[in-house]
């Protein structure tokens, strides 16, 4: 996939902070030179200037400020009163609007010279302005906020969230009131309240100039037409046949509510998956799918939960490929969650979607975590998930188990044949005609080795074969059956 341009306000790498206490750890940043996270200034630096650094780290990543670094060189030249460094660097976080609070600057002996090291969290809790400016960090720069980017971050860190707010132009009758009412009747402890205080409790609808009309939450969740309001928050589902973007794939463009859309691509993955023979922990072999079905649906389930809304322009990004998975959402990690702790920390900043989602049964998906999907990936003997995160967002990468030579078969034929990309049924029904050596094959046989899969679907993918001229039909209604197109 080919990357997007930095964004100031979303984190651009899977780059690793460390905390800095220690001269190895100082001499190791410098060497690094500046970036996104980590500046330094000279030790005489004036109080504006490292009001500007704070309030930019603290409006984008945060990040690590050393005083005392020679300007020209970036070697260590200390600061002459350390007491006073530490009392500038608290002057000028109480200058910035509102008061940056951060942990106690730290002075640390640098090449026998003091020097202060100041740690800004990442997730801080408001938006900070300096004189009525507001910076972010670009690579090793502080540059002014676009406002589009000032709004987002606004939402992401205020008290009014992006899904709490009324969604534009649409009203009442623009819910699904059907699907409304298969929610709430299924609902405990609510009493015999109305559908419409349940929804405004559960934050999907606002009263508004008198009128009670939907929040973007009411709309993703309940919406008859959900992507009319809100551009981008659907799903791309892509198969690809090599373990790069090609010209041979299946897409799917997954629209609906989100509990349709999390159905959907449930089908897509049964459909898509592939089955394989591996090895379990006990060199034992059994035939399963390629990836966890339950460890995709849970992120899945969280990506849809989790993703930042706001940004209209792209959409969850579930693509195929031989060798892995990846799942990529719009927005970065929110709040303190990080590439680092996201096993432990939990923070979601779409509560509403959330709560709906749990009292959907929702719930266990979402309950697993992230140590769930780890541990059924070491269950079925697979490498564990990729963590990363992208200019505009964050990607899960899960990959399949490396092949044992004599042990783990490859799939039939790749998902390709003769040029065309195929589904794993589809497979089937060319192994039984070719591996195995069948003359010929019938919806009966076919349904025989699918016995899950409907009927109907059976027919079209041997009516597709037929269309590609893969196969060729024969015979009439049920005395029909297909034989293998040859080839020069």
């Amino acid at each position: 996939m080919s990357p997007k341009k930095a964004d100031v306000t979303d984190p651009p790498s899977e780059e690793k902070r460390e905390q800095v206490s220690t001269e190895e750890d100082i001499l190791a940043l410098l060497e690094k030179k500046r970036s996104e996270v980590a500046d330094w200034l000279p030790g005489r630096a004036p109080v504006r200037d490292i009001a500007e650094l704070l309030a930019a780290m603290a409006n984008t990543r945060g990040g690590t400020l050393l005083l005392g670094v020679a300007p020209r060189s970036d070697k260590p030249a200390g600061v002459d009163d350390a007491e006073n460094a530490v009392s500038r660097v608290l002057e000028a976080a109480l200058s910035i609007d509102p008061p940056l609070i951060i942990p106690l600057p730290q002075i640390v002996q640098t090449q026998g010279l003091p020097m202060v090291v100041v740690q800004v969290p990442r997730g801080m809790p408001h938006v900070y302005a300096l004189d009525g400016r507001y910076l972010a960090r670009d690579g090793s720069r502080n540059i002014p906020v676009p406002s589009y980017k000032l709004r987002r971050l606004i939402l992401e860190r205020g008290d009014v969230t992006f899904e709490s707010l009324p969604s534009r132009n649409a009203a009442r009758d623009d819910l699904d009131w059907e699907q409304v009412k298969a929610y709430t009747s299924k609902l405990h402890g609510m009493g015999e309240l109305p559908p419409e205080q349940i929804l405004t409790k559960r934050g999907c609808l606002v009263k508004q100039d008198g009128e009670l009309r939907p929040t973007n939450a009411g709309i993703l969740l309940f919406g008859k037409e959900p992507q009319q309001f809100l551009r981008g928050s659907d799903i791309t589902a892509a198969r690809f046949a090599g373990a790069e973007m090609g010209d041979v794939f299946t897409r799917q463009d997954i629209n609906g509510t989100l509990p349709q859309q999390i159905r959907r691509v449930e089908t897509f993955l049964i459909d898509n998956l592939r089955k394989g023979v591996h090895l379990g922990g006990q060199m034992a072999r059994s035939e399963q799918l390629e990836f966890p079905l339950e460890a995709v649906r849970e992120l899945v389930v969280n990506a849809v939960a989790h993703r930042d809304y706001s940004i209209r322009g792209d959409g969850i990004r579930l693509y195929l490929f031989s060798d892995r998975l990846e799942i990529t959402s719009p927005g970065g990690l929110p709040g303190p969650v990080t590439v680092d702790n996201i096993v432990d920390e939990r923070f979601s900043r779409n509560t509403a979607i959330v709560q709906v989602l749990s009292d959907m049964r929702f719930i266990e998906r979402l309950g697993y975590g992230v140590d769930r999907v780890l541990a059924l990936m070491r269950e079925h003997n697979l490498p564990e998930p990729a963590f990363t995160e992208t200019a505009g967002g964050f990607r899960v990468t899960l990959y399949n188990a490396p092949v044992v030579p004599g042990v783990t078969e490859p799939v039939l034929f790749g998902g390709v044949f003769r040029g065309n990309y195929i589904n794993r049924r589809q497979e089937y029904a060319l192994d039984f005609l070719i591996n195995r050596k069948n003359a010929r094959i019938t919806n009966k046989d076919l349904q025989e080795l699918c016995p899950d899969v409907h009927s109907e679907t059976i027919r079209r993918d041997l009516a597709d074969l037929v269309s590609r001229r893969i196969l060729i039909k024969m015979g009439e209604k049920r005395g029909s059956y297909y034989v293998l197109k040859k080839q020069s």
